[in-house]
């Protein structure tokens, strides 16, 4: 039997496309050291013309909406296509912020207090506040890179905040003050734990992608006791949500030593610099590899399926 041709998809239709662009290129770079690989810009919310489930593996890269939210899962299963990643009930889940939470904390994993609400049925400032306190982080429900993410700390900044909306459901969440750090986790076990530092203080869309606006330690300077709990966290995290494969799981870590959970990314930025690709140098995989660890179970999940019609 053939290898497979890997296919990967990147672009797609959300607000985080260029950052999609950016991992695509990266990632089939990498892919073509190992496999015959070929690139696929996607432009609608459609499947690639000439996908064929006998012929291609994909490994995508699509981030925010219809990427990661279990839209192309969904085509792909419907057309009998092996991908790499969470299949579509964890995708589902993960794109929604608030339910994400709610679904960790069953399983011990503290998250900030939070209200989830749309755009247009937003409280009042003053019902937040009273309800959440005023240091709060305002962002959207299902969105990633930090799009339209905010930093309020009074109730004038919020009312002023909840006047930009944008259509959508947003999240208002007390404000933790920690330390941010990063977990990616490979075929369900913890790799190393990074710590993220924005020199404004805050790791917004530009301080994620303007070169120089943010330290990055990795590993973080954590201690092996903190270190395990925050890696601990991470793989409760993933599996309270059914993800397979592979995803990078997101914490503040408070004063008093709490990893509070944020998200879990199911398909993280994946160029050199990301944070998934920094867990992973810190248990020994470059890049190369590390791209070569993310495709191996739909590789197998592809095999299997050929033998089997």
């Amino acid at each position: 039997m053939n290898d497979p041709v890997i296919e990967v998809l990147m672009g797609g239709t959300s607000a985080e496309r260029e950052v999609s662009l950016g991992s695509g290129y990266a990632c089939a770079m990498a892919l073509t050291r190992s496999f015959p690989t070929c690139t696929f810009e996607v432009n609608a919310e459609a499947l690639p013309s000439g996908l064929d489930a006998r012929r291609h593996v994909v490994f995508s890269t699509l981030h925010g909406t219809f990427g990661e939210d279990g839209g192309m899962q969904r085509l792909l299963e419907a057309a009998g296509v092996n991908y790499a990643g969470c299949d579509v009930a964890p995708s589902e889940l993960t794109i929604d912020k608030a339910l994400t939470k709610a679904r960790v904390a069953t399983q011990g994993v503290r998250g900030a207090a939070a209200r989830k609400f749309a755009a247009g049925a937003a409280p009042s400032a003053a019902e937040l506040v009273a309800e959440l306190g005023a240091d709060l982080v305002v962002k959207p429900n299902a969105e990633g890179s930090s799009v339209g993410l905010q930093l309020v700390e009074s109730e004038a900044q919020l009312a002023a905040a909840l006047t930009q909306l944008t259509p959508g459901d947003w999240l208002v969440e007390q404000r933790i003050r920690g330390r941010e750090l990063s977990v990616g986790v490979l075929n369900g076990e913890p790799m190393g734990v990074v710590e993220i530092r924005p020199k404004s203080g805050v790791y917004d869309y530009a301080s994620k992608y303007t070169k120089g606006m943010t330290e990055y330690f990795a590993p973080a300077p954590l201690s092996p006791a903190e270190t395990s709990l925050v890696q601990a966290a991470a793989k409760t995290a993933f599996v309270a949500c059914g993800c397979r494969d592979y995803a990078r799981v997101d914490f503040i870590f408070s004063s008093d030593g709490v990893p509070f959970f944020l998200e879990i990314n199911p398909l993280p930025g994946m160029k050199e610099t990301s944070l998934l690709p920094m867990s992973a140098r810190c248990v020994g995989l470059d890049f190369v590899a590390l791209v070569r660890e993310l495709v191996k179970p739909a590789l197998e999940r592809f095999r299997r399926s050929t033998v089997s019609s």
